[in-house]
């Protein structure tokens, strides 16, 4: 059982940044792929971008150039961030940390139901 646990989560200002975290308390999730997905009240689960098995990296199209996906390993654990830049209240939302135990091309990385450990969220609230 791989446990996820978010944090960085916050209030900012439009046009501020917040940097997420996602500490994984296997290391070998940094074999598979690891993504962040975000939920906005009243709105489904959207994808929001995935760092892949090759170390390759998808974004939605709404936060390409504003958001980054990274990912940090040491002996004991692997930990995967976001990093949100020009934040807008769109972006509002719970966001969530997951990962996968299987390896995948291209717009799989997409769908939530391909991962199979997800992280409780935070909040992320940008104000106008």
């Amino acid at each position: 059982q791989v446990h996820l646990v978010e944090s960085g989560g916050g209030l900012v200002q439009a046009g501020g940044s917040l940097r997420l975290s996602c500490a994984a308390s296997e290391r070998t999730v940094s074999q598979y792929a690891m993504g962040w997905f975000r939920q906005a009240p009243g709105k489904e689960r959207e994808f929001v971008t995935a760092i892949g098995c090759t170390h390759n990296t998808y974004y939605t199209d709404s936060v390409k150039g504003r958001f980054t996906i990274s990912i940090s390993r040491d002996r004991a654990k692997t930990t995967v961030y976001l990093q949100m830049n020009s934040l807008k209240p769109e972006d509002t939302a719970v966001y969530y940390c997951a990962s996968t135990v299987l390896c995948y091309t291209g717009a799989l990385y997409y769908r939530s139901d391909n991962y199979h450990y997800w992280g409780q969220g935070t909040q992320v609230t940008v104000s106008s």
